[in-house]
């Protein structure tokens, strides 16, 4: 039996997701003990869960606050959280789970589903909500954590040259000449990195501003970046180029 601990701080919240998670079939142990930081950290240390579902948003900090507050992470999480947080980016670039409110039972299923299946593959989630922490505090320390199959990189921002889609998986080319490939899109690291000196020049390049080197005009004209490379500047896109090269 699975022991499945549900902290939100809405009695209505936690309600219904033990009343769904009952309605799954599943062999859960369903406890509804934390409505806060404080409960929320107090009940993971003592009831020692399988699966944890935890809000974001709470009277006394965040999910966040939590994690950092219990003494073994063993446990699969499910994030509860609105669209408009910005800790959704920083949950989904830690390959972590996370449901939207209102809470959809289709989606809630196949989250549950997931976390199930990786219970039974045991990869150590220290890894993940160590990159969750690091994402989450992007903005004061200007790092980007990038989780690949083999290791988890931490990257100053003033080191990424450019990223370069392919297909679904992203890579990112380093001022040392390194490149890391990770499975994540292009887009979703567009939106993580805007407002950081980054620009999507092209459907498939996002250049890093302050590596840029100069514009050549050849060839319907092509950014050229300070380790060489060369990056195509999509027409629709030029006005927005040059403005911004103008007020840097």
């Amino acid at each position: 039996m699975k022991k499945v601990l549900i902290i939100d701080d809405e009695n209505k919240t936690r309600d219904f997701i033990k009343k769904l998670l009952l309605s799954f079939g599943h062999d859960f142990e369903i406890y509804t003990d934390g409505s806060n930081v404080e409960t929320g950290i107090k009940a993971i240390n003592k009831i020692k869960p399988d699966l944890v579902f935890l809000d974001i948003q709470m009277p006394d900090g965040n999910g966040f606050d939590v994690l950092k507050g219990v003494r073994e992470k063993d446990f699969e999480v499910i994030f509860i959280t609105a669209y408009q947080e910005y800790a959704i980016q920083a949950i989904k670039f830690s390959a972590l789970a996370y449901i939207l409110k209102p809470i959809d039972i289709d989606e809630l299923e196949e989250a549950v589903d997931k976390a199930l299946y990786t219970m039974k593959k045991k990869n150590g989630k220290d890894v993940q909500f160590n990159a969750l922490q690091a994402n989450a505090d992007r903005n004061k320390k200007n790092k980007l954590v990038l989780k690949t199959q083999e290791s988890v990189h931490v990257l100053e921002l003033k080191d990424i040259v450019r990223c370069e889609a392919d297909k679904n998986y992203t890579s990112f080319f380093l001022n040392s000449g390194k490149r890391i490939l990770v499975s994540k899109t292009l887009k979703e690291y567009d939106l993580l990195l805007s407002g950081h000196s980054f620009f999507r020049v092209q459907q498939s390049h996002l250049v890093n501003l302050n590596f840029i080197d100069r514009y050549d005009k050849m060839d319907g004209g092509a950014v050229i970046m300070k380790d060489g490379s060369s990056v195509p500047l999509s027409p629709a896109k030029k006005e927005q180029f040059f403005h911004i090269l103008e007020n840097l």
